[in-house]
């Protein structure tokens, strides 16, 4: 997305769409935010029908545009509801396969997948969708790779969200994608709400509460995080929670669904993106206060986890 140009972002409602999610869309993308002293994106909402009745009749949606308005759009937000074997209606499905055909990108919320699904787009690909309605997807849709443990999944230009909260996760990567580190950051402190949560829904799967709840790693990863320039290893992160190796990696997949490696390497390549962002020139600079080490691994790094050379983000995102 450049700099001098809206990215128009239409969201579809269908009737029984949850609220929740409706409010997301609206709050990352419909918000002006002169602030950021950019083209923000231009967003709307359409539905296949006048009005719409929302979730369990909560209130009815009307004066939204047609679905002709998807038919222009760069980012196509499909319907969810509560009940996903409820099926999206026919016009709704045509307006998602046009909207495939012509490489929108393509977004869903929660259950939004189900449309996704239905509409043939997610045939071949990998997908999330709500932990709880993971086997129902899966015996439905054999077709789609299914990864249930993940607040979010990047297939391409389809990107589907787990659970309702997840869509704010799945909202930032977008901006993320489009305006960069920087701006997705200044966006999460307006929604008071992390940049980016590393781990899955995996830790929200209902299951026995254990005698003896688990101490938290926040501690832990708020050290480490004002130390990324320094050499850590993950002996030192097991050091400091005073823990065995073996035990830091159980607590991690349990708290964040990665390993203590992945998540350090993960946030050096998101300070290292801010760096670059603020204007940094120098890589072998860049590589050194992010704890990267060299500008050799850190382009490895940074190509591996953004898609680009360090050159390609700073003409992207800088400022």
């Amino acid at each position: 997305m450049s700099r001098g140009s809206s990215h128009r972002v239409v969201m579809i409602v269908d009737a029984g769409s949850n609220p929740f999610e409706l409010g997301i869309a609206t709050e990352l993308f419909g918000l002006r935010r002169p602030e950021l002293a950019r083209p923000w994106y231009e967003f709307a909402l359409c539905a296949a029908e006048p009005s719409v009745p929302m979730h369990r009749g909560m209130f009815t949606l009307s004066g939204v545009a047609t679905l002709d308005a998807a038919e222009a759009a760069d980012t196509v937000i499909v319907p969810n509801r509560p009940d996903p074997e409820a099926g999206a209606a026919p016009a709704v499905l045509a307006a998602v396969r046009r909207a495939a055909a012509r490489g929108a990108r393509l977004v869903s919320f929660c259950t939004g997948a189900f449309v996704l699904a239905e509409a043939g787009v997610l045939d071949g690909r990998t997908a999330t969708t709500h932990w709880r309605w993971a086997e129902q997807f899966t015996a439905r849709f054999p077709a789609v790779r299914l990864a249930p443990d993940v607040l979010y999944v990047a297939d391409g230009n389809v990107f589907t969200a787990a659970g309702s909260a997840a869509a704010l996760d799945l909202g930032l990567h977008l901006i993320r994608a489009d305006h960069g580190a920087e701006i997705a950051n200044a966006v999460s402190r307006r929604l008071v709400f992390a940049a980016h949560r590393d781990g899955g829904q995996r830790q929200f799967v209902e299951r026995p509460v254990a005698e003896v709840p688990d101490v938290s790693l926040a501690p832990v990863l708020a050290w480490a995080q004002a130390r990324l320039d320094t050499p850590l290893t993950v002996a030192d992160l097991a050091a400091r929670a005073a823990v065995s190796q073996a035990t830091l990696h159980r607590r991690f997949q349990a708290e964040l669904g990665t390993t203590p490696l992945a998540w350090l390497t993960g946030e050096r390549v998101a300070l290292a993106c801010r760096l670059i962002e603020r204007g940094e020139l120098r890589l072998d600079r860049v590589a050194e206060a992010s704890g990267l080490g060299s500008a050799s691994n850190l382009r490895v790094k940074l190509r591996r986890q953004t898609g680009l050379t360090p050159t390609a983000y700073r003409r992207r995102f800088a400022s």
